[in-house]
């Protein structure tokens, strides 16, 4: 793939959509004097929420993915175990595993749907060079020359900030450069966000004796909320796994003002996914159909002209939700035909990100004290149930948690003055 493409029309498709590229002239220096295919590689945490499966937002970066491997270019994807966990400890360690084979099945179905080849497509687990000697080594040379200071702001936007952070923040952004040199590539891939992260690999590997490589940045996209899409917000995204009524219902509780297009989640969509996947799947121009109440449907080939029509009024929410939907249902059709027809990748999810517990409220059983009908039992049972983390005294009282359960029964000071009829006249 992408032998067919001059290299002009190689380097097009690379930039296209991009918000920015750092270093240009080392992309043109492979592809025009070198006449090699590039080498890329994009980083996947593994450390997010429990809650935070891939969502629709994946979508954005495959699609840049996509357009790389039809360059030609060879692609490393690198599933970040040892970043996830450095992170705040976003994730258990043990989920991983299981994440990292999860990660696989998703984004090679996602591929699948974009009618896009993986040939040159290469999972790598971080952990498989990040713990060797070299790496280590490495590691320590980088961080003798980067300060606090310049460590700290590099990941500002993307390593958790809290109010007493720990060293392994200050980490991440040193890992994130080395990989560059242990992966062998000359570019790396990433959201605007990590801007600071590749301008700390551009200005600190040749230090230590590294190349510098190229950065390529795909914009920030706006959730469904109008604000970032995350995996933690159900409302601001779309699970890739989403039924049909789950898909029609988040879409329909999008906002999406009329005339508004500036933060517009659905339009946002629409400009960033359903257009440039339409153009993949079909292998022709991009097309994004609207049907209407009355007349022929709208058909948009360019976010511009949707946009302008839009801002008019000519396009409004109403018909652009169910559009929307329909073009969305059709491309998460085949993932979810691969899940259902993969017990292998089903029993993943339930190990991957398994289903938050639910806490069952304890029942509080009010002691009626030992004359109610199996009273005496119940308070055996407690004493029995509190002996072990109390200890008995020379004097004998007993000190420990459960003393007062000991001393005076289960019910407290009133059931204990109850059994021993305190107060009552005498007979």
């Amino acid at each position: 793939m992408g032998e067919s493409l001059s290299a002009d029309e190689k380097i097009a498709l690379l930039y296209e959509n991009l918000q920015e590229v750092l270093k240009p002239e080392i992309i043109d220096d492979v592809i025009r004097r070198q006449n090699r295919p590039l080498i890329i590689y994009w980083a996947r945490l593994l450390g997010t929420a429990t809650t935070g499966r891939p969502h629709c937002g994946y979508f954005v970066p495959m699609l840049k993915i996509a357009h790389f491997l039809r360059a030609g270019c060879t692609v490393k994807l690198l599933l970040a175990d040892i970043h996830g966990f450095l992170d705040n400890l976003k994730a258990p360690i043990e989920l991983v595993k299981f994440r990292a084979e999860y990660y696989r099945f998703v984004i090679t179905a996602l591929l699948k749907s974009l009618n896009v080849p993986t040939d040159n497509l290469e999972f790598v687990l971080g952990s498989s060079y990040q713990l060797s000697k070299n790496y280590t080594m490495d590691l320590f040379r980088l961080s003798s020359v980067v300060t606090e200071h310049d460590s700290k702001k590099a990941g500002s936007e993307v390593v958790k900030q809290v109010s007493n952070p720990t060293l392994s923040g200050l980490l991440y952004p040193l890992m994130q450069a080395l990989d560059e040199e242990h992966l062998g590539v000359d570019a790396q891939f990433g959201g605007v966000d990590q801007r600071k992260i590749f301008a700390l690999a551009g200005e600190q590997l040749p230090k230590i004796g590294y190349k510098e490589r190229a950065h390529l940045m795909n914009p920030m996209v706006p959730g469904l909320q109008g604000g970032k899409m995350s995996a933690s917000d159900p409302d601001s995204k779309i699970d890739l796994l989403d039924t049909e009524e789950v898909v029609k219902r988040k879409l329909k509780k999008a906002p999406a003002a009329p005339r508004e297009v500036d933060g517009n989640g659905i339009i946002s969509f629409v400009e960033y996914v359903l257009l440039p996947a339409s153009a993949l799947r079909s292998g022709d121009k991009a097309k994004f159909v609207v049907e209407q109440k009355e007349g022929e449907p709208r058909v948009y080939q360019d976010i511009e002209t949707l946009k302008n029509d839009y801002k008019e009024d000519i396009l409004s929410p109403q018909s652009l939700k169910p559009a929307v939907t329909a073009a969305l249902l059709a491309l998460l059709a085949p993932i979810q035909a691969d899940f259902q027809k993969s017990p292998k990748w089903q029993d993943l999810t339930l190990k991957a990100y398994p289903p938050a517990e639910v806490k069952k409220k304890d029942k509080k059983v009010k002691d009626k004290g030992s004359r109610h009908p199996g009273g005496a039992a119940a308070m055996a049972k407690a004493g029995a149930d509190t002996q072990g983390d109390v200890q008995a005294q020379p004097d004998g009282s007993v000190k420990g948690p459960s003393k007062n359960a000991v001393s005076l029964g289960s019910g407290g000071v009133e059931s204990a003055m109850e059994a021993l009829e305190v107060g009552k006249d005498p007979v």
